[in-house]
């Protein structure tokens, strides 16, 4: 039987829950960003202080500084199921994107086609359908306007041989359902194309074995998993060396370096080693020392965060069902859904926003860099949808707090 979140353990972990300034603040908008646990900090903290000088050098500081971001890079492709080098860092998964849809433009030729969502975050939909001026053909795979859910069969009948890439979210940052990942990059790469999945709304709530998901590019950003301000993306050995580089010249040969074309936050990677540490402390704690390796501990973590969150968010969700005056976008069942949830209302979502900062929850109201996606629901961009987002050090008394609170200003 599974051991039950230990929030107690859980909460100390972030400074954020013992700053004065943030006391009596409920944070509901981890889907813009999570609170950074103290591991990074720590590791942050010591890479400024200590090791603040270029990696790989010979002497002391330097060669610190270089073992660091390594064991940074190790540990995370061992946490996802992939080889060291099949593991980037970029500024951001925007920008990890823009650089892979450089890459696949001359690797593609015109005719080619590719396939994108009305699901997606902005950043894995536009970089790819710019690729339409160079003569690629770009199929938008629509969503269920009513559900919100992408239909494998609305696939089936775009795919054949002149596709070579499909790119969708492993969770809208709207909708908040998991898609079926596995399944669908099975299906892909029968028809002969590359997947590109987009994890950054689904990696707070447990970062995946992307090997066992099977997608050739995963992308996700460490700012929202507990982490710094990094994009963390896995590229596999096939298709890495399959694309043409994107940096210096000779750095063409290295898989980590050929889509970073500029030079790396040396400090930012080696703190999202504490991700690492922070995971396995989870895991220790719950589970003891049990001596099984990190994707196991990943796997274990990702469950145990899952199961909780599940529990916290239902009540949200049957709260928000039985208001006739809210839609509540995406599944009314917590099991098919990340705590990711998108309402709209009659009242412009900035506004619900600004009344729920006066109660003392922090949320957002917007678009949320989904346009496309509130516009395929039949949502105006611009009134927006309220966004109430949490993960699993979020509180079950926060998520009442925040029930009562909306009951003030719906």
């Amino acid at each position: 039987m599974n051991p039950s979140l230990d929030l107690d353990f859980v909460r100390p972990q972030f400074p954020a829950f013992e700053q004065p300034s943030l006391e009596g603040q409920l944070f509901f908008e981890n889907a813009g960003g999570s609170y950074t646990c103290r591991q990074v900090v720590d590791r942050l903290t010591r890479f400024y202080t200590q090791r603040k000088v270029q990696p790989y050098g010979p002497y002391e500081a330097s060669r610190l500084g270089g073992d660091e971001m390594d064991e940074a890079q190790n540990r995370l492709a061992e946490v996802m199921g992939v080889a060291t080098d099949e593991v980037s860092f970029g500024p951001s998964t925007t920008q990890n994107t823009y650089v892979l849809s450089k890459a696949f433009g001359e690797m593609l030729n015109a005719g080619d086609a590719i396939i994108v969502t009305n699901q997606d975050h902005e950043a894995n939909s536009g970089p790819w359908r710019r690729l339409a001026a160079q003569g690629i053909e770009v199929r938008e795979w629509r969503f269920d306007p009513d559900s919100g859910l992408l239909d494998q069969r609305e696939l089936e009948n775009l795919l054949d041989a002149k596709v070579k890439l499909v790119c969708f979210p492993h969770c809208s940052n709207i909708i908040g359902a998991p898609n079926d990942v596995a399944g669908l990059c099975a299906k892909i790469r029968a028809a002969g194309a590359y997947s590109c999945v987009d994890g950054v709304s689904y990696a707070p709530h447990g970062i995946p074995n992307v090997n066992t998901l099977g997608p050739d590019i995963y992308l996700f950003s460490a700012y929202k998993t507990f982490g710094p301000h990094q994009g963390i993306m896995v590229v596999r050995h096939a298709l890495a060396d399959a694309l043409p580089s994107q940096a210096h010249y000779f750095n063409a040969g290295y898989r980590t370096k050929k889509f970073t074309p500029a030079g790396p936050d040396h400090a930012q990677i080696a703190a999202s080693a504490g991700m690492v540490d922070y995971l396995e402390d989870l895991y220790d704690h719950h589970f003891g020392k049990t001596g099984v390796g990190l994707t196991a501990k990943a796997e274990a973590v990702h469950d145990l965060s899952r199961d909780y969150e599940v529990q916290a968010l239902q009540p949200l969700l049957d709260y928000l069902s039985d208001r006739n005056s809210v839609r509540l976008i995406g599944p009314k069942q917590a099991e098919a859904k990340a705590p990711t949830v998108a309402v709209h209302s009659s009242l412009p979502a900035a506004n619900l926003a600004a009344a729920l900062a006066q109660r003392g929850i922090m949320a957002g109201g917007g678009d949320f860099y989904g346009v496309r996606c509130l516009e395929g629901l039949g949502i105006d961009p611009d009134h927006g949808v309220l966004r109430l987002s949490f993960v699993h050090y979020t509180r079950t008394e926060d998520v009442t707090q925040l029930i009562g609170a909306l009951d003030e200003v719906l």
